[in-house]
């Protein structure tokens, strides 16, 4: 499951698509998010863009957007602090 409960809100799994032309939500698998951001894959650019859109998308600070896993790799795993799983799922299909 692409997001799930974790600790004090939840955990998301998402395949980042670095260079597109604009940033947004792809789609929806089995076991993560799509999303595609404008950013480039380089000195942690596309991990930030990334916070930055699931912040705003989500409606909670940024510092609620903490990056567990996949740092340098294409699916990334975040907690989402503050929020639960039905939240996250709810707002982030409802865009």
């Amino acid at each position: 499951m692409w997001c799930e409960s974790w600790k004090a809100g939840a955990s998301l799994v998402v395949k980042v698509t670095p260079r597109a032309s604009k940033s947004g939500i792809l789609g929806v698998e089995e076991n993560w998010i799509r999303l595609a951001l404008a950013a480039p894959p380089v000195d942690g650019r596309a991990n930030d863009a990334a916070q930055i859109f699931l912040s705003e998308t989500l409606n909670v600070p940024k510092k609620a957007v903490v990056l567990l896993s996949g740092q340098t790799a294409r699916i990334k795993r975040f907690a989402i602090i503050g929020i639960t799983p039905e939240v996250v799922r709810q707002r982030l299909l409802n865009v």
